[in-house]
């Protein structure tokens, strides 16, 4: 073919068929080229019955072609009818590998070799054809498949989908819809929340695992796939289960290949994997160029969606925008502006006028999100078009000097960056004058983004700011689409953690190069960072979860130490010289962050106030070594008793506890005095259950919570009612809708759900008059004599006897001192059998 079109649209998805649609509109010519003989094959190849959502609602479609919320099928037959009824130009079985020229004569050259000639091209290929693939070992026969047709072609097998977005989601409910097809269907998310699906497929995803249809498992990945099983890193350790088929569903990667040789001029380089060897490689500054050089980047485009090479356009997911409805309003407004048409205003601009409306001086939307994302660090690595789609989610501000943003304490888990001003951060709760300032690109809140803690102090606009809010929902997706986005946040929190640990009059200059040369790293559980006899000289800073360090004595493992999250290790090997004198490892799934050892040394011989710190704790670490060197031959049983006593409480959850509640059972007399106080001092209901749970020697670890680091309970509360308090108890509080979502995730076993029991009669009335059931837990039977009226189960938990004077009301009940709550990094080491 050798008439030239004014407009080449390559791909057929909602974004190229409304291009395609439009330009017909307007009699402009055109042809809408696809690889198949279909369109929109992305659709096309959604599972059949699939429900397609149309969101974000409140975005008005701005299209010739109609899409509404409703079965995959309908969708692509109202497109097939509306293509036909508008006239667009479909040139099926049209797979185009390479674009030349420049604007007005581009050729596009066809797989089959036929060639067409176009003015201008739009690039609507989207990136469904570069899935991510499994990056654990697979081994030969084992199944595994990058989409799903039809679920109801499989039948009594064993199915892990691997991926929490909405296509993972979508594929695992299919799966498990039908009982009588017999599918035991998982799934399996690397994190705790599914920040990229849409929030009914999350809802429907958390029934169907409660109603039992299906295993969910969070904070989990593949670690490798055999025929017939599949293994998982877990945040305790690993899991192998049966798996017949692997569905991998973890997203997908542009075509960067095929977009960046568009036009681009070649040259001969050195092969970076064959040296030696020369390849063939775009020329750089050449071809349509990406944001930066990470596999998960977009192509840099204009406001009206032209590339770097002039005439060529890019729309849809290729551009950052994966949402239908965005993709087809993209797909009107670029052949408007190839039209002429520049004066278009998108189709979300009056969502964020009214967004921007209370900022001061009058500044376009576009100005307003430029502003923005040139003054805030984390994200600048976004388009323009990116930015427009991150602010439907985000709320911008400006704050007055002296005005609170938020307050020590406070239960909220979002990310704040600064656009314009400063704030200053109160170190000290005693002393509010005592501030640290954080100024313009910068952003807070981070802590409790990655942790989920309360915030941990108050912070106040020091001057008139201009402030955004990032959810933290969004944050966790920008984090994942955005790769610069990650890194900055990645790059702010160890450098604030350093100087929060370390100290020492440390400034963010005087920590740079160490940051720049750290690295997080996620541990599993029982993995070890540090190995006793190995070279190394790196320190080790444990940034969730918590750690072991074990000594070899008499050719056996002696637990020597409990290490919690906020502490560091390795610093004796960098300080001393030689080998590892001890081994390291997970207590449970961890993330550390490694400092290079050398860079490291260079700060404390400029700082001497960091060399003393650390030394500080190595003194203590040096004496617990002296300790067992000292004595291994006089008490090795002792030292195998004390170990193995470590090693169960470590299996029991001691090793992801804050405050853990232990009873000697050499002291206890059975008495139930814990039981009974702590009922009284919760509405009746006991929140521990002193013989259950596990014995080992003479420590009994009964039911009770744990308070964890990290707790599994939090991670799927819908109403958002489990906090953690400012002493680091976990609660839960009166918004409890009794789902038992947190019974569910909670390990071990510490979650009851219960109705709150009719409020008793005084203590004196029992004692005197014989009133009531007395101290305690009352009994089913007069709990349900007593009752007034039907109430609702609630969630019920230890909540350390948070707001009670006096601390946890079972200890003291306790006549004999056996109850005691413990933080693991004071009672896990081996120095106290010296007592």
């Amino acid at each position: 073919m050798s008439d030239a079109f004014r407009i080449a649209i390559v791909g057929s998805g909602p974004a190229g068929l409304s291009a395609a649609g439009r330009a017909a509109e307007l009699g402009l010519s055109h042809v809408l080229l696809e690889k198949t003989d279909h369109l929109s094959d992305t659709i096309y190849k959604y599972q059949k019955g699939k429900h397609v959502m149309a969101t974000p609602v409140q975005l008005a479609l701005r299209s010739p072609m109609d899409f509404d919320a409703g079965k995959r099928e309908v969708v692509l037959g109202t497109w097939d009818e509306q293509t036909a009824k508008h006239g667009v130009n479909v040139m099926y079985h049209a797979e185009v590998k390479a674009i030349t020229g420049q604007a007005g004569d581009f050729t596009l050259k066809l797989t089959d070799g036929r060639e067409v000639k176009a003015e201008t091209v739009i690039l609507a290929i989207g990136t469904q054809g570069n899935p991510n693939l499994m990056r654990c070992p697979v081994e030969d026969g084992a199944v595994v498949q990058y989409t799903l047709d039809d679920p109801a072609e499989y039948n009594d097998e064993h199915i892990t989908v691997v991926g929490g977005g909405d296509a993972g989601i979508e594929n695992a409910l299919g799966l498990a819809a039908e009982a009588a097809q017999g599918n035991t269907v998982s799934l399996c998310n690397r994190s705790a929340e599914f920040s990229t699906a849409k929030g009914p497929n999350v809802a429907a995803l958390l029934g169907a695992r409660d109603a039992g249809r299906m295993q969910v498992l969070t904070e989990t990945t593949p670690a490798k796939v055999e025929k017939g099983w599949i293994t998982f890193d877990t945040r305790d350790g690993e899991l192998r289960i049966r798996c017949d088929r692997v569905i991998a569903r973890m997203g997908s990667a542009p075509p960067r290949a095929f977009v960046e040789a568009c036009c681009a001029e070649f040259e001969d380089r050195e092969d970076p994997r064959n040296p030696g060897k020369t390849m063939r490689g775009v020329k750089a500054g050449t071809g349509v160029q990406f944001t930066s050089n990470d596999r998960l980047a977009y192509p840099i485009l204009s406001p009206t969606f032209e590339t770097t090479v002039p005439g060529i356009f890019v729309i849809g997911a290729l551009a950052g925008y994966p949402l239908i409805k965005h993709c087809m309003n993209q797909g009107y407004d670029v052949v408007e502006f190839i039209n002429g048409n520049t004066a278009l205003k998108p189709a979300d601009e009056p969502i964020l006028e009214k967004k921007f409306a209370g900022l001061p001086r009058g500044r376009e939307v576009s100005e307003w999100l430029e502003f923005l994302r040139t003054n805030i660090g984390i994200l600048q690595g976004l388009s323009p078009l990116q930015m427009r789609e991150f602010m439907l989610d985000s709320d911008v501000r400006v704050y007055e000097p002296g005005e609170v943003i938020f307050v020590r304490g406070a239960r909220e888990d979002s990310l704040f960056a600064i656009a314009e001003g400063s704030v200053l951060v109160e170190v000290n709760p005693q002393d509010p004058s005592i501030t640290v300032p954080i100024g313009t690109g910068e952003i807070f809140g981070e802590v409790g983004l990655i942790s989920g803690r309360t915030r941990g102090a108050t912070i106040r606009a020091a001057e008139r700011s201009i402030i955004v809010e990032i959810s933290r929902l969004a944050a966790l997706r920008l984090q994942r689409q955005v790769p610069s986005a990650q890194k900055e946040i990645t790059r702010i929190s160890i450098e604030r953690q350093l100087l929060q640990l370390f100290k020492a009059g440390l400034t963010k200059d005087d920590v740079a190069e160490v940051v720049a040369g750290a690295e997080v790293k996620t541990v599993r559980a029982g993995e070890a960072v540090i190995s006793e006899g190995e070279q190394g000289s790196d320190v080790f800073v444990i940034r969730s979860g918590s750690m072991i360090v074990e000594k070899t004595v008499g050719g056996k493992p002696v637990f020597l130490s409990y290490v919690p999250a906020g502490s560091f290790v390795g610093e004796m090997a960098l300080i001393d010289g030689g080998l590892r004198t001890a081994t390291v490892k997970a207590a449970i799934k961890a993330d550390v962050i490694r400092l290079p050892g050398e860079a490291f040394a260079r700060l404390m011989a400029q700082k001497p106030a960091l060399e003393a710190r650390v030394r500080q704790d190595m003194e203590a670490r040096r004496i617990v070594n002296s300790f067992v060197e000292e004595r291994k031959h006089s008490f090795s049983g002792a030292v195998d008793l004390y170990s193995q006593t470590a090693k169960f409480l470590i299996d029991e959850g001691i090793g992801e506890a804050t405050d853990v509640l232990l009873i000697d059972e050499n002291l206890c007399v059975g008495c139930d005095n814990c039981e009974k106080a702590c009922a009284d001092s919760h509405d009746g209901l006991s929140r521990l259950d002193r013989e259950a749970g596990k014995t080992y020697a003479h420590l009994h670890v009964p039911t009770s919570c744990r308070h964890c680091e990290h707790p599994h309970c939090m991670a799927d509360c819908p109403p958002n009612a489990i906090h953690r308090g400012p002493d680091g108890e976990v609660f839960i509080d009166d918004t409890c809708i009794g789902c038992g979502n947190c019974q569910r995730n909670c390990p071990y076993g510490v979650i009851r759900m219960d109705k709150v029991p009719p409020k008793k009669p005084s203590l004196l009335s029992w004692l005197f008059l014989g009133l009531g059931p007395g101290p305690g837990e009352p009994s089913h039977e007069w709990s349900v004599e007593n009752a007034k009226g039907e109430k609702p189960k609630k969630a019920i938990k230890c909540d350390m006897c948070s707001g009670i004077d006096g601390g946890p009301a079972c200890v003291r009940a306790c006549p004999t001192g056996a109850a005691i709550r413990v933080s693991p990094d004071e009672f896990l080491t081996v120095a106290r059998l010296e007592a």
